[in-house]
C-alpha cells in the first residue's frame, strides 16, 4: 500500500467531464489532485508547486501535451507523467514514451487502470 499522504497529482485534460472524473478516482485512493483544464495552465502551475506525479492529456489546444511533455522534462526531469489520452495510436504512443512518459495509458482504460498504475508509480521512487 502506498502511503498517499501529502502526494499531490496534477491532473491536465481539457475536457472537464475527464478532470473531474479523474480527480474523484485519485481521491479515492487518498491522494490530493489539482487539476488545469490546459497546457497553459499546466505549465504555470508546474512553475508553482511541486507535484508527485502529473497525469497528461495530449490533445489540447492552446499548448498541446507533447509540448508539456518536453517542457516537463526540460525544467522538472524527475516527474513523473502518465499520458491519458485517447489518441495513443502508433507513432504517437512511441512520441509520448520518448519524450517521457513513464506509462501511457488509452482514456477508455483508465477508470480501471489509472489508480493502480499511480499507486505502483509512486511506491517505486526511481
Amino acid at each position: 500500500m502506498v502511503d498517499t499522504k501529502e502526494r499531490v497529482i496534477l491532473v491536465v485534460d481539457d475536457n472537464p467531464d475527464h478532470c473531474k472524473g479523474f480527480r474523484v478516482l485519485l481521491e479515492s485512493g487518498g491522494y490530493s489532485v489539482v487539476e488545469c483544464k490546459s497546457g497553459k495552465e499546466a505549465l504555470a502551475a508546474l512553475e508553482k508547486r511541486k507535484f508527485d506525479l502529473m497525469t497528461l492529456d495530449l490533445s489540447m489546444p492552446d499548448v498541446d501535451g507533447f509540448e508539456v511533455l518536453r517542457a516537463v522534462r526540460s525544467k522538472h526531469p524527475k516527474l513523473k507523467v502518465v499520458v491519458v489520452s485517447g489518441f495513443l495510436q502508433g507513432s504517437m504512443n512511441r512520441v509520448a514514451k520518448r519524450l517521457g512518459a513513464v506509462v501511457t495509458l488509452d482514456k477508455d482504460l483508465a477508470p480501471d487502470s489509472l489508480l493502480p498504475v499511480v499507486d505502483d508509480l509512486l511506491k517505486n521512487p526511481e
